[in-house]
């Protein structure tokens, strides 16, 4: 959380709810409506609870670093040839991230950058 998006890891209220011993409506109910504030700003709770995948070496990557990766990729990429969201896919699989097209296409959706034929400039 100190170093970044980046570097956070999935956690979900299951675990939580696991680990203290109690339902994880309990955990939804008692974090809801609650916010954090730090250095890096106002966040609701519910933001750190937030889905993932399984990395290379079996660590935890969370969504948001997935989309930090996208949006950096997306921000190096040749605008003559935009990369497509299969591409995308394959280059995270090459950093050991095994992520689908269509879960890209989703977070591509979420962080507002356009489809490839979209961002193709002449």
């Amino acid at each position: 959380f100190e170093k970044g998006p980046m570097f956070l890891k999935p956690l979900n209220l299951k675990d939580v709810a696991d680990e203290i011993g109690v339902h994880e409506s309990t955990v939804s109910r008692a974090v809801n409506g609650k916010y954090l504030q730090c250095g890096q700003g106002l966040f609701e709770i519910k933001h750190f609870f937030q889905s993932g995948v399984t990395g290379a070496y079996g660590e935890g990557v969370s969504a948001e670093s997935i989309k930090v990766l996208i949006r950096d990729l997306v921000g190096a990429e040749d605008p003559k040839k935009p990369l497509s969201d299969q591409k995308i896919s394959n280059e995270l699989g090459k950093a050991g991230i095994k992520v689908s097209r269509r879960t890209i296409a989703k977070y591509r959706d979420e962080l507002n950058i356009p489809s490839t034929s979209k961002r193709k400039r002449f």
